[in-house]
């Protein structure tokens, strides 16, 4: 038995066969405290859909990479005992490393217990991202766990990740990395992009659906991930501002092609700046409302909630991933 399997995760590989057979794609939502975390989970066993949990490298720094190891083995012993007392099936979850971009990296997180990581060579030239990608591959396999590269570059700002332009993944040089590297799932660029300003005012938000049909005709029935996916939602937009936010022109993904994109050959979809943006709306809305409230419990909570309703819909409507055990 390896390592993650002892705490109980899983890795991606059944999940990504079942969701392109299926036509769904599993989310793949970032945590960074307790209050995501909860909402993540219970929405997702409430709508009876996997997870990918994500820690990234600013998830790391922020809460301490030892504790987020625990915060997930908690949450996934909540996840079990909730899930009996409603009578529901506990969901797979899986525990990944998010935007890794060196090999000891991705090693420490096989060792701590991760299930699943990504190795972020994209910013490489492409013969070097081949090598650091194959190099983390035969490590993790060795402990089961399945590994994500990155083909392409997306534009925009999310912690670490940075980058003025996109520049989109070549379909031929995709099945070439694959086939290089042994890879078991590849994040792509098809006009997705980090933070919550993904598009220009006066650009008709679109990406590249083209693009995506030419790389799954080049990597038939191979799992191909979307980052930097989330829709920026208006009404919490709306609410950020009203409560004295500062978000002017935020754009984000068009939830009906993320849908399209699901139904196809995308097995999984990052979100993060929606989770951001939906809890921080809340949090300012209820201080804004009572200037003496200092509970953060009496804050906290409901933002938790707006996030947890917030996710719930996203399964049933954008990934189609809710009632994974009737699919």
């Amino acid at each position: 038995m390896y390592l993650y399997q002892k705490f109980g995760f899983v890795n991606t590989k059944d999940l990504f066969k079942k969701a392109m057979k299926g036509g769904f794609a599993i989310p793949a939502y970032n945590f960074n405290n307790m209050e995501q975390l909860q909402a993540i989970v219970m929405a997702c066993l409430e709508t009876q859909s996997p997870v990918i949990l994500q820690v990234s490298r600013g998830a790391r720094d922020y809460a301490d990479k030892t504790l987020l190891i625990h915060m997930a083995q908690g949450a996934l012993d909540m996840m079990k005992r909730i899930a009996k007392e409603k009578k529901l099936k506990p969901i797979p979850l899986v525990l990944h490393l998010d935007h890794g971009d060196t090999f000891e990296l991705c090693k420490e997180a096989i060792q701590s217990g991760f299930s699943s990581v990504m190795i972020d060579g994209s910013a490489l030239p492409y013969k070097a991202n081949i090598a650091l990608t194959k190099r983390v591959v035969a490590y993790a396999h060795k402990f089961g766990v399945t590994v994500e590269g990155e083909l392409g570059v997306l534009a925009g700002v999310e912690e670490k990740v940075h980058s003025d332009v996109s520049h989109y993944t070549d379909p031929a040089q995709a099945k070439d990395f694959i086939k290089k590297t042994g890879v078991d799932s590849l994040a792509i660029s098809i006009g997705t992009s980090h933070g919550a300003y993904k598009f220009k005012p006066g650009v008709k938000p679109e990406i590249r659906l083209d693009l995506l049909r030419k790389i799954a005709e080049m990597i038939p029935n191979f799992p191909i991930v979307l980052h930097g996916s989330s829709s920026v939602p208006q009404n919490a937009v709306k609410e950020f501002n009203n409560a004295g936010g500062v978000m002017q022109q935020a754009i984000g993904i068009d939830e009906k092609q993320l849908r399209s994109a699901a139904r196809s050959v995308v097995c999984k979809i990052n979100v993060d700046t929606d989770g951001r943006l939906v809890m921080t709306a809340r949090v300012r809305k209820i201080l804004n409302e009572d200037k003496k409230m200092f509970d953060p419990r009496k804050y906290l909570g409901p933002a938790r909630d707006a996030l947890k309703e917030m996710y719930k819909r996203k399964n049933i409507e954008v990934f189609g991933s809710n009632g994974y055990f009737r699919k």
